[in-house]
């Protein structure tokens, strides 16, 4: 058995997305050496039946901190907010877990690697959400002045969730950190770190967000040992959209040196007319290419 695994989650609604993700790792002859495991929200016999053929292990996900019926309302996906904070319960035989958002998908294998590397010694292996051209990191509403009205992801988040004012005053400016690939090793003492945060967020905030809004107080109020892996471990394609390079068929950073991207993130989804990507495969967006051509393509992972 191996020492390491893969987790990922996910309801029938996003099933095919996950089975894209699970069909972008198996591809390299890397993963061989790492196993992979599903935490289930919703799948249907039939998904579970296709999945089964290709990973090491199913399990159905719990509120492993107790929600209000009233927060939940039926929308069990919202389990991916608490379980993830609690992977060595669900699948305990691994060293250490990396877990992929079921919107992701694996373009390099450079970045697993990176990730298994980052959580050595009990530290969160883990990206920032910002790169080399970022234009905006925080909002903010000027009133009068110098008055303004900060309204950051983390600082909009922590006051929601009622985080005393002088931590999310700190959490304000802070480069956000996207919770939605992370590793960690069983042993790290970040895990209750992170699990006593998410108590705290998920009793007065909203369910979605709770966690990453916790994972964010670690790093920046708790200072849990971090290691912070390149943007292209983790690419944000809402925020930036990258670059095409045609004569390799990959997708890199739109900037130079146009490093190629590993792993390719569609939260927040990509609109097109009104579209998500997330649920039309075959939707495409304009992107430029290296060779200073514009091109339609599906940031979709495409086994061909």
């Amino acid at each position: 058995m191996s020492e390491n695994v893969i987790v990922s989650l996910a309801d029938s609604n996003y099933f095919e997305l996950l089975d894209e993700l699970v069909d972008s790792i198996k591809r390299f002859d890397e993963s061989k050496n790492i196993a992979i495991c599903i935490l289930d929200a919703g799948l249907t016999v039939s998904q579970k039946e296709i999945l089964r053929n290709k990973v090491d292990e199913i399990k159905a996900a719990e509120w492993d901190i107790e929600v209000p019926k009233s927060k939940v309302k039926d929308k069990e996906w919202l389990k991916s907010q608490v379980s993830r904070a609690f992977l060595p319960k669900y699948f305990p035989n691994y060293k250490k877990y990396l877990w992929i958002d079921c919107d992701a998908w694996v373009q390099d294998w450079s970045s697993i690697d990176l990730f298994i590397r980052a959580c050595d010694n009990g530290k969160l292996g883990i990206t920032q959400t910002m790169t080399p051209g970022y234009r905006i990191l925080s909002n903010v509403n000027w009133l009068f002045g110098k008055l303004a009205i900060i309204k950051s992801q983390n600082f909009k988040h922590a006051i929601k969730s009622k985080i005393d004012i002088k931590k999310a005053r700190k959490l304000a400016f802070a480069p956000h950190i996207n919770i939605g690939v992370f590793s960690l090793e069983k042993n790290s003492s970040c895990w209750n770190v992170w699990q006593k945060n998410l108590k705290t967020t998920l009793s007065n905030g909203e369910i979605f967000g709770s966690e990453q809004l916790a994972i964010n107080i670690c790093v920046y109020i708790d200072n849990v040992d971090v290691e912070f892996l390149p943007h292209n471990c983790n690419w944000l394609a809402s925020n930036l959209l990258p670059k095409f390079d045609e004569k390799n068929k990959i997708f890199v950073e739109p900037f130079l040196p146009n490093h190629k991207i590993g792993i390719i993130h569609l939260a927040s989804g990509i609109k097109v007319n009104d579209k998500d990507m997330r649920n039309e495969k075959n939707l495409e967006i304009e992107l430029n290419t290296l060779d200073n051509n514009k091109i339609l393509k599906s940031l979709r992972f495409k086994t061909n």
